[in-house]
């Protein structure tokens, strides 16, 4: 642990005299990223420190929802969409964890004091009966938590409310009591469920032994089922990998630092497995995940608890910490910039041509604005306590990014199917390639094909299954096949600047059910190139016996605009994706769609759809399908 500590707690630095290190003036200039890329300049780029962003942007929108609430109550609408209609079952722990950050960093003797510890009470008193689960569950003790580490938590929630709080917020309610498994909840739920028992020990409110029974089911099941790469599978071992996969052990850790618990030395390997993941991400946008689910926001946000957790705990470099740092600046400000659309006086995941999952709709917009604002502030704190606070960010960022390896895999699991992350990075691309695709319920959505994904350039589409750049065969009996979950061997290479991934399956996906289920009347061998400018994949596919297919479609759907086809290649005269050509089906057509669903993403509206396919298909010899992506690098 760091040895240049200056306050007790992450949970009491917003209410500790301030630890300055590298302080800067009020008015020091800050270039934004906007300024630089309009100038078409490349230099340096200087970013504020973490800390003043959050005094500066974040609180005050804090502050806004504060009062919002105050004065409309369970009327409260944003957006012209109702926050208290029941189907935000986390939204009174996100207003508690959220609205804390106002008493926390404010003065006793500021004007505003009184005013933000009278209005928690009373929405605290206003929430009580409503619908609160899990992470709700865990966002309110939390706040209690960090209330009471400041002494302010009788002052903030009345009796009557706390004691209706001991007996609702408990990890019990999603947890059976014989066997301590979750109830029809996914693996990283048994994080929240110890959690919530930890909190509620310190609170005063249970003894140990519920959290450390829960502790030792996660650890238990975390060992399991992440292997020996140490990644956590989001299934009970059939092999889907995504942003939760890495981000667990961060959350894990970040729950460890929060309630005084000592992180044990394996626990510190898996967190480091979770950053090399991440380092090869970094860019200078503030990007995040780019595939899987949850990700838009979330997505960068995953980046900065992990990072922070993993810098408090000295499982970064001294220079790889400078510049998780200097990563947590761009993502600030990313969410402020970008993420947070001043018209809505909101969070914008779902308008203007973005979506997000459905379970994370816009009836959780309010919920939503709370919990991101709680994890910006909570990981900047983590930075303030280990010397950061006032600290302006490393001018190498750029520099130390271009020494980053260009080609990495990161394996997931081996044995009977493989699952691994590939990446190459181009300039200012970071190109994924997730070969992560089992288990129920999102096998047939395009955000979890094995396909390239690169933040801004090459995006899914939360919950929707059209054949982004991955052919679908239509049977004649109407099956349908796609081949994406059941990976084997993969290999990778390197020649010069070029990287190559190979894998085969023996059987591919027949959809229609919530599990992937093999078909092994198709098989197929995949290579991926990734070169400067460039990717190109090639399948084989082979069938043991003639096989009659009514239709294979393939599509791409691209944030380029003002295209032109010849034949089955299509050009683009804006965007960073420059032409697209497939090869191995009869026909292709183009059509502008300007973000019309499904064609949207995290990140803002797909532009162009191209849609190429071939039909009435006998595949009795070896059948070669490809496409290749040029782009600007």
């Amino acid at each position: 642990m760091k040895m240049n500590k200056c306050v007790a707690s992450v949970a009491t630095l917003a209410v500790s005299v301030s630890c300055a290190h590298g302080a800067i003036q009020a008015d020091t200039p800050v270039t934004s990223t906007l300024e630089v890329e309009e100038s078409g300049e490349k230099h340096p780029m200087v970013y504020p420190p973490v800390n003043r962003m959050i005094d500066r942007e974040i609180l005050p929108k804090l502050d806004f929802f504060f009062e919002k609430l105050l004065d409309e109550k369970e009327d409260i609408t944003l957006d012209g969409v109702e926050a208290f209609t029941g189907k935000d079952k986390f939204l009174p722990g996100k207003i508690a964890i959220g609205l804390s950050y106002l008493l926390l960093n404010t003065p006793e003797d500021s004007p505003k004091f009184d005013r933000y510890l009278k209005g928690y009470r009373a929405i605290a008193d206003m929430t009580i009966d409503d619908r609160n689960e899990t992470w709700g569950i865990y966002y309110y003790v939390s706040a209690l938590n960090r209330l009471k580490e400041a002494g302010l938590l009788e002052r903030a929630v009345s009796q009557d409310t706390l004691e209706k709080l001991k007996e609702k917020t408990d990890w019990r309610r999603f947890v059976d009591q014989e066997n301590y498994s979750l109830i029809d909840l996914p693996t990283n739920y048994y994080g929240v469920a110890f959690s919530i028992a930890r909190l509620r020990y310190l609170l005063g409110w249970e003894d140990k032994s519920g959290s450390e029974k829960l502790l030792s089911k996660m650890m238990d099941h975390y060992e399991k089922y992440s292997g020996e790469y140490g990644f956590s599978d989001e299934t009970e071992g059939e092999g889907r990998f995504d942003r939760y996969s890495v981000l667990l052990i961060g959350e894990i850790s970040q729950r460890f630092i929060e309630t005084g618990m000592e992180v044990t030395p394996r626990m510190k390997e898996w967190l480091r497995n979770a950053v090399d993941v991440i380092l090869v991400r970094l860019n200078e946008e503030g990007h995040g995940f780019s595939f899987g689910r949850s990700i838009g926001a979330y997505g960068d946000t995953a980046f900065l608890e992990v990072l922070s957790a993993a810098a408090y705990l000295d499982v970064l470099t001294p220079r790889e910490e400078e510049m998780a740092y200097a990563f947590a600046a761009r993502a600030t400000e990313r969410y402020v910039d970008f993420w947070y659309d001043e018209e809505m006086n909101s969070v914008n995941l779902w308008d203007k041509g973005r979506t997000t999952d459905d379970y994370r709709g816009k009836h959780r917009i309010l919920g939503e604005n709370l919990s991101l604002s709680h994890q910006l502030i909570y990981t900047a704190n983590i930075w303030n306590e280990i010397g950061y606070e006032d600290k302006i960010p490393s001018k190498d960022f750029a520099s130390w990014l271009e020494e980053l390896p260009k080609s990495t895999i990161t394996w997931f699991a081996r044995g009977e199917y493989d699952r691994a992350l590939a990446t190459y990075r181009d300039e200012n691309h970071v190109i994924s390639l997730p070969l992560i695709n089992g288990g129920e319920s999102q096998h047939m959505n395009n955000p979890y094909f094995p396909i390239p994904f690169s933040n801004g350039m090459l995006e899914g589409t939360p919950d929707e299954d059209y054949p982004q750049l991955l052919p679908r065969f239509t049977l004649a009996d109407g099956g349908e096949l796609i081949p994406a979950s059941f990976i084997r061997d993969v290999e990778t290479s390197r020649n010069g600047d070029t990287f190559t991934v190979m894998y085969h399956q023996e059987a591919v996906d027949k959809l229609g059910e919530r599990h992937p289920v093999e078909d092994d009347r198709l098989k197929v061998e995949t290579r991926y190139d990734f070169s400067p400018g460039k990717i190109t994949r090639t399948d084989i596919y082979r069938s043991d016996e003639a096989l009659e297919v009514d239709d294979i479609e393939l599509e791409f759907a691209s944030f380029s605009n003002d295209a032109t086809l010849d034949g089955n290649t299509v050009t683009f005269n804006e965007g960073d994706v420059v032409e697209f050509s497939v090869t191995g089906l009869d026909e292709c057509e183009v059509e502008s769609v300007d973000g019309e669903p499904p064609y949207q993403t995290p990140v803002g509206p797909l532009l162009t759809r191209v849609a190429c396919e071939s039909s009435d298909v006998t595949i009795d010899d070896p059948m070669k399908i490809g496409w290749s992506i040029k782009y600007k690098s």
